[in-house]
């Protein structure tokens, strides 16, 4: 072993594979956001961020009026 580099059983050790069910990779391929796992994570996602838009565009409309 020569000193300052690693040997090949350090190179074995150090890659492990992740066995998950979840999903690897991303939603949309050429996006770094969402990850593949976002809709499992957070399934109430949707619901929220459409009573969010529903919330605020009735308070921008009464500032209209």
């Amino acid at each position: 072993m020569n000193k300052g580099f690693a040997d090949n059983n350090y190179k074995s050790l150090k890659t492990k594979k992740i066995s998950s069910n979840e999903p690897q990779g991303r939603l949309i391929s050429w996006s770094p956001w969402p990850p593949a796992n976002f809709q499992t994570r957070y399934p109430a996602f949707p619901f929220v961020l459409t009573v969010l838009i529903i919330v605020i565009g009735q308070w921008y409309f009464s500032l209209l009026k």
